[in-house]
């Protein structure tokens, strides 16, 4: 029975380079966007990783996704007698999925773009602004796409996301919808650029241009997975998504969590004949546009034989490993266990966390975790910017992360440890209580009512 990683084992881990070179690779492609090249390229680095991890049994699952490409975006403002085109890529960013067009109207700025702050808001044929942040007292992070919906719906003719982070970044982040652009077009804005159209705005009515050229269609997306261990119907499933945004390099989102999956695959394949639960290490394509790689997974297997996810996104800013176990307390008291073993402190969460690849599990009622680390305050930090690159991370925090990771897993599947399902209209009520569900109505993501019309519905 595994209690704890063999010394031996956990002092190799601490001198692996599989995952950070693995990190290197990625970056070089440059472009991991869904359905981009880059992103095929990427699948099969993560297969021979695996390969190289002693995980003999790579294989790959393809599955059809729309995909959208960057064109050319401006932003051309009136202040006073002077006119100002913001285009360069340190200003401006499209926003993946949003259509092409060309409109004219005046910029408004709804300040955190809050739902309450578009409220008896007519915005017909404005340019909506709105920051990426979400004050930390609200109770909830407000996403991107919400806040876009909420402009759209209050009749705006375009949308401008405005970042609160410094540095010349405008944010990405994809505002599309499930199988289609989404209706009006939307750009991310750099802080600086945004602060000074918020002091333009404070001066009176700003007139605006804003053109999007961008190109959409069909493609398809990868999901890679091994195992390892014994040979039951059960598994415990360990996870990241190789996909990034085709900005910056992707580097911590999510090359750093695909990194933590080769490692722990390294890690579990030395213990392999001690483990009594088989682990499912996969890596997921496409989740930056909508979750594509999970949805399709969790849609063609059966969940009645997943025993646990652990899903890691947002890992690589520290070594301080957070899991969040949304309500599932046998996940938390499993890494609380490892905690102990190895006086470490991890910093377990219970609330809900509706985004990322462990989702289309939890809201069905699979007992799931997402694992990140502590970045310093609420946000993204450097993610989904020019900045997410490979220079921000640390091969220690890897290796501390995969270590702790390791454990973790392995204590999950073991037989003795149990980890309970619940019922989906547990994980609504959670939604409902902690207002998930006014986002997600917003977005047109929430689970529980119509049918979605997934691109691969017709495979089912």
């Amino acid at each position: 029975m595994m209690t704890r990683l063999p010394d031996a084992v956990v002092g190799d881990a601490y001198r692996s380079t599989l995952g950070w070179d693995l990190i290197a690779d990625l970056e070089d492609l440059n472009d991991r966007m869904p359905g981009h090249e880059g992103e095929r390229i990427g699948a099969d680095l993560v297969a021979e990783a695996f390969e190289d991890a002693g995980l003999d049994d790579a294989t790959f699952d393809e599955f059809p996704i729309p995909t959208w490409r960057r064109g050319e975006a401006g932003l051309t403002v009136a202040h006073g007698d002077r006119e100002t085109t913001f285009a360069r890529s340190h200003e401006l960013v499209e926003l993946p999925g949003t259509p092409s067009g060309e409109v004219t109207g005046e910029l408004v700025d709804l300040g955190y773009g809050l739902p309450e702050d578009f409220e008896d808001v007519d915005l017909t044929g404005d340019i909506a602004m709105a920051s990426s942040l979400t004050p930390d007292d609200y109770g909830r992070w407000v996403h991107r796409s919400e806040k876009y919906r909420y402009a759209a719906e209050s009749g705006a003719a375009g949308f401008v996301f405005y970042n609160h982070i410094e540095g010349s970044l405008p944010p990405t982040g994809s505002i599309g919808d499930l199988n289609d652009a989404g209706p009006i077009p939307a750009v991310g804005l750099s802080k600086e650029a945004g602060a000074r159209l918020q002091r333009y705005c404070a001066d009176g009515t700003v007139e605006a241009d804003l053109s999007v050229d961008c190109e959409t269609g069909r493609g398809t997306s990868r999901n890679i997975e091994a195992t390892v261990g014994p040979d039951t119907d059960e598994a415990v499933l360990f996870t990241a998504h190789v996909d990034g945004h085709d900005v910056g390099t992707a580097a911590n989102d999510n090359g750093f969590g695909t990194a933590m999956v080769v490692e722990v695959g390294k890690i579990l394949a030395r213990v392999a004949d001690e483990l009594e639960t088989k682990v499912r290490l996969v890596v997921f394509g496409a989740e930056e546009t909508g979750l594509y790689g999970s949805y399709y997974w969790s849609h063609t297997h059966d969940l009645e034989d997943v025993k646990c996810i652990v899903n890691v996104d947002g890992a690589g800013y520290s070594r301080q490993l957070e899991i969040h176990d949304h309500g599932f307390e046998q996940m938390s008291e499993a890494f609380d266990a490892v905690s102990d073993e190895y006086e470490i402190p991890i910093r377990t969460e219970s609330q809900l966390r509706p985004h990322s690849d462990h989702w289309p599990f939890v809201q069905r009622g699979v007992a799931g975790a997402q694992g990140r680390s502590t970045s310093g305050g609420s946000d993204r930090g450097w993610g989904h910017t020019h900045a997410d690159t490979m220079d921000k991370l640390d091969v220690r925090d890897l290796r501390d992360m995969s270590i702790l990771c390791a454990a973790g897993v392995a204590r999950l599947a073991r037989e003795d440890v149990t980890v309970d399902h619940v019922d989906d209209a547990e994980i609504r009520q959670a939604c409902l209580d902690d207002d998930f569900d006014v986002g997600m109505k917003a977005t047109g993501t929430w689970p529980w009512g119509a049918e979605k019309d997934w691109p691969w519905a017709d495979e089912l």
